[in-house]
């Protein structure tokens, strides 16, 4: 029998020399050394390359693990307990007459829903102490690459429809389809090996359905579950007018592709997004004591465009409205927070002059003319042009910027006087029943294809940065979301096949042998799931413009 020479680094750069048979799997390894790790191990890197504990030694080996902490380490746990809820519900009901689906992520969470059994305290708790002896009697989890075409038909058997559509436009000739004791499912990313390793989670009841809870920050404790109603009720309205064009899953958004009805789902999607910035306008229009409207979001929820879409449909209101970057009352650079990296932290809101910013606000309201500042990146310092600006009884100032909805930054402006508005792109679509479609994964692509145009930076070094963009909006900005007075999405349905086009090649441009291809592969994955849409019809004032090129705004 051969034998393989593995080189293990362990925490703490600490290096294990071991020798591991043919046959020996790196869970094998892993459960080795788990006693070195603070959290229980996930996935395996050998020579560089991501590999589920399940594979097999084929070769000497530099190794390290990941755990359920890591990033990718989260996500493969919570694709091992989805899949762990599906064999329970099989165990209680029949897989076949009481399926779940997942619709979104909602907190540390999966929203999901029963199709054909009500979310009762007593069913959700039979079905958590199911889920629990099936993790206690670790079994295993096989996965068999099997032909595309096969898969497709076996789904189909299953009533797995947006699975099945979805499989239909796949290119590759095979797929890997993961056994769980007799349930079968295809997963879009890796997966746990045994049950066993699926101890921590939960399942609360919320609105129509459950959510299905995962650990975040610690991995033997679940994280809280902190409702997020204004953002569900987002969410929920965007799926439902999904289904109701009848594609709520990519599956369904490829076959209209396809069968030519592009150009429509492009129309109808921008009519609607113009119906819904109309009556915000409309909503704000109504209250004349409203003078500043506070737009805040994440990375890339095309917030710029917005903020120009909605100056418009309140001037066709009857007000005169003054967009404002906070970006222009930074402080000067040298008197900017710095990060413990000893960085700039131009995300706190202490990077920001706040005395300036509300006596600015409060000599406006009271009727005094003002000089806007302007903040001249290069020289990092805050400039005056001339700007000058007062209100009148229809004027309305538009601010943009990530603290807009915290009251810190506008503590001494009058509650009434404002009106919060927190824009994100909260995707709709779902991959298939099982597997929703993460909403960072559209901004993180939007950002991608942004920053190549407009600031030539790299697929790789967007990726590079954005785990501390993540940072900063944890931190920042969704403490604060539920302040907000409305929350708009601005997701659209048929993004992602037009991104496509033009993130496929600058994701391939990442080299194998940087730390930022996992990542690249995993998102090219995701993007392969869609037939591309030409951008061609597609309006100069959308806000996928402000990311592909080609807008009507200065963006």
């Amino acid at each position: 029998m051969q034998e393989f020479k593995v080189t293990v680094t362990l925490p703490n750069n600490i290096t294990k020399n071991v020798t591991v048979q043919e046959g020996q799997t790196f869970y094998d390894l892993a459960k080795e050394v788990q006693a070195y790790y603070d959290d229980p191990i996930m996935l395996a890197v050998s020579n560089g390359k991501l590999r589920e504990l399940s594979k097999k030694f084929r070769e000497d080996a530099q190794v390290s693990f990941l755990t359920m902490l890591d990033k990718e380490g989260r996500r493969t746990y919570r694709r091992g307990v989805t899949f762990l809820m599906q064999k329970a519900i099989d165990n209680i009901w029949g897989i076949e007459n009481n399926k779940v689906h997942v619709y979104y992520s909602i907190g540390q969470g999966f929203y999901c829903e029963f199709t054909n059994e009500e979310p009762t305290q007593a069913n959700l708790d039979k079905l958590r102490e199911e889920m629990k002896k099936l993790a206690d009697a670790a079994l295993p989890i096989n996965k068999t690459s099997v032909k595309s075409t096969r898969a497709e038909e076996m789904f189909k058997k299953f009533k797995m429809k947006d699975k099945e559509r979805l499989l239909h436009y796949r290119r590759s000739s095979r797929v890997n389809v993961y056994n769980l004791d007799g349930i079968m499912d295809y997963y879009y990313g890796y997966m746990v090996p045994n049950t066993e390793l699926l101890k921590c989670f939960d399942i609360v009841k919320y609105q129509d359905g459950f959510v299905l809870l995962f650990p975040n920050r610690q991995s033997d404790k679940v994280a809280k579950f902190e409702p997020s109603d204004k953002l569900f009720h987002v969410m929920k309205e965007s799926r439902e007018w999904s289904k109701m064009l009848g594609f709520g899953a990519v599956g369904a958004l490829n076959d209209a592709i396809s069968q030519g009805r592009g150009e429509d789902i492009i129309l109808v999607q921008e009519a609607l997004m113009e119906a819904r910035i109309g009556r915000l306008a409309d909503k704000i229009a109504s209250d004349r004591k409203k003078k500043f409207v506070m737009i805040a979001g994440p990375s890339s929820s095309g917030k710029t465009t917005f903020s120009h879409r909605l100056s418009i449909q309140l001037l066709a209101k009857g007000l005169e409205p003054h967009p404002i970057g906070l970006d222009n009352y930074y402080l000067d650079r040298d008197k900017t927070p710095k990060d413990e990296n000893g960085q700039y932290d131009f995300e706190c809101l202490e990077a920001i002059d706040i005395e300036k910013f509300n006596k600015d606000m409060c000599d406006l309201l009271a009727g005094k003319e003002i000089e806007l500042p302007v903040y001249n990146f290069k020289t990092g310092k805050r400039e005056y042009r001339g700007n000058m600006l007062k209100l009148g009884e229809d004027d309305v100032l538009v601010i943009e910027g990530i603290h807009g909805l915290n009251d810190k930054l506008s503590y001494t402006l009058p509650t009434e006087s404002k009106f919060k508005v927190y824009i994100s792109a909260l995707t709709q679509l779902s991959i298939d029943e099982h597997n929703p479609l993460p909403t960072t994964d559209a901004r993180l692509i939007r950002r991608i294809v942004r920053d190549a145009r407009t600031r030539n930076t790299s697929a790789r070094e967007t990726i590079a940065m954005w785990k501390s963009v993540r940072r900063g909006e944890e931190k920042y900005i969704f403490p604060f979301q539920e302040n907000a007075d409305v929350i708009f999405n601005t997701a659209l349905v048929y993004e992602f096949a037009v991104l496509k086009v033009y993130a496929e090649p600058l994701l391939f441009g990442i080299p194998r042998d940087c730390p930022e291809y996992p990542e690249a592969k995993r998102l090219l994955k995701v993007l392969d799931n869609f037939i591309p849409l030409p951008v061609d019809n597609v309006d100069k004032n959308s806000l996928l413009r402000e990311f592909v090129g080609g807008s009507c705004f200065n963006v």
